[in-house]
């Protein structure tokens, strides 16, 4: 059957009288790539279908969140069993702690976690903590780096190379974006500078320990440790954001992959198995002085709720069977791999990163290790790309700077067949 989108772009249109931008979160409006965005009807395994009957290989998972695929049959189980016996409770419940009692098993440094509903929630009270427990006010973070909506973090790099931040988003106020400074990825002596210049005020160094929101960046050989030795030596606290690379990269994400102890650690998306979930942890020192323990305050309404519990917690336990990160590696390898070998057979200049589960092709003859790097892709070329693999079936990030996510329900099949339409439209790039 031949591509069709008039259902999609009716429902667009209806979309944009209710919601701005007729999307609830920006990216998903399709803007960078072209044209408008296609709606979801179902979801199942490595497939999507759009209402108007298109059917989709799906890289995106939720944005990232879907390691098992659409629709897994325990999870979608578990959730039904946890909702007929209430949706949320607004109280304790013991599968709070069964799925923490799962993430500090998984995650060394953190010695206690607290759930939250988002990655931005997690992230904004880390944050709360580093400032809270140090008494200080300023915190450091990365060109490209995304680490949620939250103020302080909606900051971009002013001019020169010791700078305050400056907002990304009207509505930040400037005072706020002064207590941001702004580093380059896998530039480890511009934050030594950084902390000669005003480290006795750095609360915390918050950083994506692989960059997954400008494509996926690695971190160079002794990047992370160099963060964690300069925060030690000024009293600061790392913050490892973990929410995409948490349960995918590894099962226990980029710090036990790469042996990395962070003093708090934020994560999100996996660990809630499909549904909205956040957490932020770490060291007891520091974890103990959220409230009601102590006066660092934090609370959520939905926080911890049953259906994400459960959810959460069928997961971890289906990444825990023998074998299944060394199979999601290998399927990512042949696909990163795959794609890489037709673009130097036609000529193309992409470059490909790839690490775990996830990895990014970028449409530059450069190796991309930051965040400028990453901005050298030409990203009409992936906006071309991105339509004529949409078109054919392959449903990918609508932005250059978005990671690719395999799953564990991508069969060889799939993998095959999205690599002979990627060769397809190559030809036209």
């Amino acid at each position: 059957m031949s591509f069709q989108d008039g259902r999609s772009s009716r429902a667009f249109e209806r979309a944009k009288e209710v919601i701005p931008g007729g999307v609830n979160s920006p990216v998903r409006a399709y803007r960078s790539v072209g044209r408008d965005p296609v709606f979801i009807d179902r979801g199942e395994g490595a497939h999507l279908w759009d209402i108007d009957g298109n059917t989709y290989i799906d890289y995106v998972g939720s944005w990232g969140p879907l390691i098992l695929g659409h629709a897994h049959p325990q999870v979608v189980e578990v959730i039904k069993q946890t909702a007929e016996r209430g949706t949320s409770y607004g109280a304790p419940t013991e599968l709070e702690s069964e799925l923490a009692e799962e993430v500090l098993k998984a995650y060394p440094s953190m010695e206690k976690v607290r759930m939250v509903n988002s990655g931005t929630e997690a992230t904004m009270s880390a944050l709360r903590v580093a400032r809270g427990v140090t008494r200080r006010n300023k915190i450091v973070k990365f060109e490209g780096c995304y680490h949620g909506h939250s103020d302080s973090l909606l900051i971009k790099a002013g001019s020169g190379a010791l700078t305050f931040g400056v907002p990304t988003s009207p509505g930040v106020p400037n005072a706020t974006a002064s207590t941001t400074l702004v580093a380059q990825y896998n530039d480890l002596e511009g934050v030594k500078a950084l902390f000669r210049e005003v480290g006795e005020d750095i609360a915390g160094v918050i950083v994506e320990p692989v960059a997954g929101n400008m494509g996926v960046v690695l971190p160079e050989p002794g990047f992370l440790e160099g963060l964690r030795e300069v925060t030690r030596q000024y009293g600061a606290l790392l913050i490892l954001d973990e929410v995409m690379t948490g349960f995918r990269v590894s099962y226990g994400g980029a710090q036990g992959r790469f042996g990395i102890d962070p003093d708090l650690t934020c994560l999100g998306k996996i660990i809630g198995g499909g549904l909205p979930v956040g957490a932020f942890g770490g060291k007891k020192e520091y974890m103990d002085q959220v409230a009601p323990n102590g006066p660092i305050y934090q609370a959520g309404t939905l926080s911890g709720n049953p259906l994400a519990m459960a959810a959460g917690l069928t997961t971890l336990k289906l990444l825990q069977k023998p074998g299944v990160y060394k199979e999601l590696e290998r399927k990512t390898s042949y696909l990163a791999k795959g794609l890489s070998k037709i673009a130097e057979e036609k000529g193309l200049p992409v470059w490909v990163n790839s690490i775990g589960a996830m990895f990014c092709p970028f449409f530059t003859d450069q190796p991309v290790k930051d965040f400028a790097s990453a901005c050298t892709s030409n990203v009409e070329q992936f906006a071309t790309y991105f339509r004529g693999m949409l078109e054919r079936g392959v449903y990918l990030a609508p932005s250059q700077f978005e990671a690719v996510f395999l799953s564990l329900a991508h069969t060889d099949a799939d993998l095959d067949f999205t690599l002979e339409q990627a060769r397809t439209v190559f030809k036209t790039l």
